[in-house]
């Protein structure tokens, strides 16, 4: 099993990419699945043909599916949803809707991501192709299943056992329902199911996420946050995708400027995602609706390779702590040491050794926290960063 996951920033084609590799793999003839866990759907547009909740045979090899948020929460969620509508009509809360206090945020992305979980362990396909939120908002919410599973192993079993003895009581005197076993196992079935997903789309072997984006200044910013917190939470990214790339011809004239933009936001691209493989998809001269053109788009994307290979192994930033502070290394081949400079500017950190230039956003963890030093060794550059106290002194002193 072979699991690709699209991610950009909303309105960059991600879907067109995400569909257009899914065409390729099936032509190739590998059992392939594109599944679009996006709030705001838009597969069935780009493949130019209905695709609903339910998994549907679109050509030979190829299968798609829209899943749909609220069956799923439903489905995963019921029972409790359940049990707080009967709570919340005992405390007779007239001034909010109940159905606003089913869910909280996020969790209906968590319930559609779970599908991810469900067809990877089906044994039908070979590809699981998946179309995300845009900016990776989604893939966020992966770090969840940590918080959830320390509650279940640290506080659930206390809880359970709490609940069976304070339950007579509380029907005795005010008739409060407490969470019955079938609630209580229900919330456990998705933590461990979540845990499950997780620790499937963690695999280096077995998931990599693919960025989309445009050369222009806004797209690259927030692929680069995307970036920074794919590494952080472990996800495996090997390749960047940059999309609508203007051609050579659109030099002249009207869109010169655009092109001569483009230009330059596309090194900065090479210089930020080194030695991440970085594809390219020109600017089409027809919409990408339909799979003859998804197939052409394909084909100019991965030429004659296999886009189910995993194009790069390994995290090319990694964030780790020791008794000394906080260290981010940086994977950053061929670097000239001797001209090494580093520049802090609030969440973000310029790496400079002569002409290479990169950006990093930096994440939470770092923040508040100035470098202390840095040495580079094996095609890796290594930052320390002191504790926030000793950050919080040196502005003081300034």
């Amino acid at each position: 099993m072979r699991i690709i996951v699209f991610t950009g920033k909303g309105g960059v084609g991600k879907t067109s990419v995400a569909a257009a590799t899914a065409v390729k793999l099936a032509r190739q003839g590998k059992r392939t699945l594109i599944l679009s866990t996006d709030a705001a759907h838009s597969l069935a547009d780009s493949l130019n043909v209905p695709i609903g909740p339910e998994t549907v045979h679109i050509r030979e090899n190829l299968w798609g599916i829209e899943v749909d948020s609220l069956r799923e929460t439903e489905r995963n969620w019921g029972s409790v949803q359940g049990w707080i509508t009967k709570l919340l009509d005992k405390a007779q809360l007239k001034d909010i809707t109940t159905e606003e206090m089913l869910v909280f945020p996020g969790m209906e992305e968590l319930f559609s991501l779970l599908q991810i979980k469900e067809h990877a362990e089906s044994g039908n396909y070979d590809v699981l192709v998946v179309d995300c939120a845009p900016t990776g908002e989604t893939l966020r919410l992966l770090s969840y299943p940590n918080v959830l599973n320390w509650w279940l192993e640290k506080i659930f079993p206390t809880e359970r056992k709490l609940i069976k003895l304070v339950r007579p009581v509380a029907k005795l005197t005010n008739g409060f329902e407490l969470p019955s076993d079938d609630v209580l196992n229900s919330i456990e079935r998705l933590a461990r199911g979540l845990e499950e997903m997780q620790r499937i789309v963690l695999n280096p072997e077995v998931t990599s996420v693919r960025i989309v984006l445009n050369p222009e200044k806004m797209v690259l910013a927030e692929a680069k946050r995307s970036f920074t917190y794919l590494n952080l939470f472990g996800f495996n990214t090997d390749a960047v995708i940059v999309n609508r790339v203007l051609p050579d011809e659109a030099g002249e004239g009207f869109f010169a400027n655009w092109r001569e933009l483009q230009r330059k936001y596309e090194q900065d691209i090479v210089a930020n995602f080194q030695p991440l493989p970085i594809l390219k998809a020109p600017m089409m001269q027809e919409e990408v609706i339909g799979l003859p053109i998804l197939e052409i788009l394909a084909d100019t994307i991965y030429g004659g390779a296999d886009p189910s290979e995993m194009l790069y192994r390994g995290r090319t930033e990694v964030i780790r702590e020791d008794e000394d502070g906080m260290v981010l290394e940086l994977t950053i081949p061929f670097l000239d040491r001797s001209a090494l400079d580093l520049t802090q500017t609030g969440d973000e950190l310029t790496v400079a050794a002569g002409s290479y230039k990169r950006k990093v956003v930096l994440p939470k963890p770092l923040l508040g926290r100035e470098v202390v030093g840095a040495r580079y060794a094996e095609d890796r550059l290594l930052v320390r960063f002191g504790s926030r106290n000793e950050a919080t002194r040196g502005d003081g002193e300034r």
